[in-house]
């Protein structure tokens, strides 16, 4: 599995998810020829009718864009004075009913949303902060700041510093102000100069400095990063990732592993947490929910292709065979088959 995270080749010249907003790669698309009254229509006879006709609410929220689901969501509350949300929340149930509701929700809001669901009850979700600021851009951390600051009146950022401590803290703090470096020029000179205070602050010392660690990794921009690990590992002839998982452990070692592997590739780090979240002990559908719906508009096609290369299998059928039922139908028309 480590193999393909081994492999720096190509590496400079792929494009990133964290730095390029765009809608090519994505499996959901606008609808030519939309009208939200008649969608909003078809809606409100599929929830108030007798029994909800899931078919109908699966096949018009899953092949509109999110712009298009929220001209819907107004149509719908002009028409009925009730919010769509609402009405899909009393409607529907279980995971069937959050992946509805994810998917009626602006994008900034929805990551918002599980940042809460990740700090909010007994004990911190640490991974979904890890998945949310290891691989979202410095545009999609700001706008979930601004729907947090919007939804609870409070900062993102004061809230997280009472959830977390340590290193960890200061990695997810630094992730969160959303100012990576955004520059598309790559200084060699730097790159080799920062794998060498990697190398020094890790591999060469007794004890780890995790604090160069911590401000290269959550500073540096994806193509100056992406050189210094080709630098680092003729350096030290060993991956980053490898010195990192050797020096480190739990929490920082998990986020700059994270960060690592959303520098060298998004969608390869969200295919192999949809891998995990379906061939762990049981399915963790919130996760299955929040990378399927998020990633669906930016970058799901390469989502699959990496999963396909890592695991041998497609995402198609591995959710096919690991959900049921109304959740498994929406999450497959999300998806979409291989080759389509």
């Amino acid at each position: 599995m480590s193999s393909v995270w081994d492999d720096l080749d190509l590496l400079l010249d792929s494009p990133s998810s964290l730095t390029v907003n765009s809608t090519v790669h994505g499996t959901v698309k606008e609808k030519p020829g939309f009208n939200a009254g008649e969608d909003a229509a078809a809606l409100r006879k599929a929830i108030e009718g007798i029994g909800t006709t899931e078919k109908t609410l699966i096949d018009i929220l899953t092949q509109r864009s999110n712009a298009q689901r929220q001209l819907i969501c107004k149509a719908y509350q002009d028409a009925t004075g009730r919010t769509l949300c609402d009405d899909l929340e009393g409607d529907t149930h279980g995971h069937f009913e959050d992946i509805l509701v994810a998917l009626v929700t602006p994008p900034a809001k929805f990551d918002c949303q599980e940042f809460i669901r990740a700090i909010k009850g007994a004990g911190t979700n640490e991974s979904i902060l890890i998945e949310l600021f290891a691989s979202r851009s410095n545009h999609q951390i700001k706008a979930m700041c601004d729907a947090y600051l919007a939804e609870t009146g409070r900062a993102l950022i004061h809230d997280l510093k009472s959830e977390v401590s340590g290193d960890f803290e200061k990695t997810l703090l630094i992730l969160a102000e959303g100012k990576r470096v955004e520059s598309t020029n790559v200084d060699v000179a730097k790159a080799k100069e920062d794998a060498k205070i990697l190398y020094e602050a890790g591999e060469k010392k007794w004890g780890t400095d995790e604090s160069k660690f911590i401000d290269i990794l959550c500073h540096r921009s994806v193509p100056q990063l992406r050189q210094t690990l080709v630098e680092y590992k003729s350096l030290s002839g060993k991956t980053l990732q490898e010195s990192i998982e050797r020096e480190m452990s739990g929490r920082l070692e998990e986020i700059l592993v994270a960060i690592v592997k959303c520098v060298k590739s998004v969608p390869a780090y969200l295919a192999e947490r949809l891998y995990k979240s379906m061939k762990g002990a049981g399915t963790t559908e919130s996760t299955l929910t929040r990378i399927i719906v998020s990633r669906s508009e930016l970058d799901l096609q390469e989502i699959k292709a990496e999963y396909k290369k890592l695991f041998g299998t497609s995402l198609y059928s591995d959710i096919e065979s690991e959900t049921s039922g109304d959740f498994r139908q929406t999450l497959l028309k999300i998806c979409g088959e291989d080759g389509k």
